[in-house]
């Protein structure tokens, strides 16, 4: 079984046991939380918040929740949650003894709480299965979004975020992942990372957002020429982590062996066109998963961010998502880099005396 990844994920932490190969079909995916992830003081202090809200809503009807992992997953708690936070009845049985039985209700429940949060299904941070096979940080979404719409004045832990493996079941066998999952969001000055000029350009003068675009989507195409490569799309191009990769490595020098990341082109026009770059070395295609494309932007976002060009913290999964702002920040750093130098190489200096 071979691992590609530049994560030393070739084992699991201890105490995360890799879950057997049959126990997930092929293309299959499961989270899991390493220890240090489960021991972190804000992610209990979380769910302690959570366990005592629920309890004292739930007190007139003699309910306890001693653990949000195993006493959430078949429905009978949020059915009684949600009725008492909602102030409604909810066309549910109220005690579900086999599986079918509880996936009902808890579809039930669910379909009443997404509407009440206003969310359609693939929006949601859960779903019944999630919560039905008690997954912590699904539950824990639902919770908190919970939380800030009937109780917006209940005081969570700000800035909660965990560490979390994927396990992928692929063709030549396990592979892992780590990456990172907020829970809760910023909310004082000291916690929120400070704003860029993207953030006031969206919320001042988002008339000019095209020309920004514009002119940094003509200086990629300057660079990429040499390698055949063009951007017609600054939003959309980027979110497979490729052309990043590329540019990176035509700034700034790297040399990045094919065997880091992967070449996952998004339809056979480009493929030809990179095999027409790169003719004569081994390729490695993949699909275009975003498991994939999160490899390789996450790869990129390293890159820059050993070279300080990375002022605010981007997340990868913003970048796979195709958020315009996120694009726009990573790509403004080597903008900036890339035209100063030129400026300063091009400037004529003054004759010696």
């Amino acid at each position: 079984m071979e691992l590609e990844s530049l994560y030393d994920l070739l084992q699991l932490p201890k105490g995360v046991e890799p879950p057997a190969e049959e126990m997930l079909s092929q293309g299959g995916k499961k989270r899991y939380l390493p220890p240090t992830s489960r021991k972190d003081p804000k992610f209990e202090e979380l769910q302690k918040v959570l366990m005592e809200w629920i309890n004292t809503t739930l007190l007139p009807e003699h309910i306890v929740v001693r653990s949000l992992e195993e006493d959430m997953f078949d429905g009978l708690i949020l059915h009684h949650l949600f009725q008492r936070l909602a102030a409604l009845k909810l066309e549910a049985e109220d005690i579900a003894l086999t599986a079918a039985s509880q996936k009902h209700k808890l579809t039930v429940v669910l379909e009443a709480v997404n509407r009440s949060l206003q969310l359609e299904e693939r929006q949601a941070k859960w779903s019944v299965e999630t919560i039905f096979n008690k997954d912590l940080l699904s539950t824990l979404h639902l919770l908190v979004a919970l939380a800030k719409r009937f109780q917006p004045n209940l005081s969570l832990p700000t800035n909660v975020q965990v560490e979390v493996i994927t396990i992928e079941s692929t063709k030549s066998g396990l592979k892992s992942e780590k990456s990172v999952e907020q829970l809760t969001e910023y909310s004082t000055d000291k916690d929120q990372p400070p704003k860029d000029v993207f953030d006031e350009l969206f919320k001042l003068a988002p008339e000019k957002v095209n020309a920004v675009k514009e002119a940094i989507v003509n200086f990629v195409n300057q660079k990429l020429d040499r390698l055949g490569l063009s951007v017609q799309n600054l939003d959309t191009q980027f979110a497979d982590g490729v052309i990043l990769l590329l540019l990176i490595g035509q700034l700034e020098g790297f040399f990045l062996h094919l065997k880091e990341f992967y070449l996952t082109p998004n339809s056979p026009a480009e493929m030809e066109c990179v095999i027409e770059v790169l003719r004569g070395r081994q390729l490695r295609r993949a699909g275009t998963q975003p498991l994939l494309k999160l490899h390789n932007v996450t790869l990129a976002l390293e890159l820059l961010k050993d070279e300080g060009l990375l002022s605010c913290p981007v997340s990868p999964e913003d970048i796979v998502n195709k958020d315009a702002k996120s694009t726009l920040r990573v790509l403004y750093g080597l903008f900036c880099k890339h035209t100063q130098k030129a400026h300063r190489d091009s400037t004529p200096r003054g004759a010696p005396n």
